[in-house]
């Protein structure tokens, strides 16, 4: 599952990638004070049931402690966050592929994804995974 778009309302600080460059550290900074979408944290609890839930992120590691926080005051269930590496500047896309490479790797039988990204959706279902894709209004298509 994705956060940002799915779990947490990123629009109030979309602003912030207009213009270039772009203000990737503000922008990732500034998620702290999104509101939640309930329906997507809604969805997502109706959806795990016994299945363990792996929230993939873009957002950088350096932003662990914060991401958890709003994670437990907004009661989002999770059992394990994958997140960008710090300094790591490719694609969301690259970024997610990697992800679930890895928890492949680990021995997660990946069921479906949640992502608000097309480029993200795109990658999940031509990996073979299920994608639910829910728009969040911040990406062209």
């Amino acid at each position: 599952m994705d956060v940002d778009g799915v779990l947490s309302d990123a629009s109030g600080r979309q602003h912030l990638l207009a213009g270039e460059p772009k203000s990737w550290a503000a922008f990732f900074e500034a998620s702290v004070q999104d509101p939640p979408i309930s329906e997507g944290i809604r969805l997502v609890a109706g959806l795990v049931d016994d299945r363990a839930m792996v929230l993939v992120t873009a957002r950088p590691a350096r932003l662990a402690d914060t991401t958890v926080a709003w994670l437990e005051r907004n009661s989002v269930s999770w059992d394990l966050l994958v997140m960008r590496r710090d300094g790591d500047h490719r694609s969301s896309p690259e970024v997610k592929s990697e992800a679930l490479e890895g928890l492949r790797a680990d021995g997660y039988e990946v069921q479906l994804a949640l992502d608000d990204d097309p480029g993200n959706a795109r990658m999940y279902q031509a990996a073979g995974v299920s994608t639910v894709y829910l728009h969040s209004g911040y990406y062209d298509l």
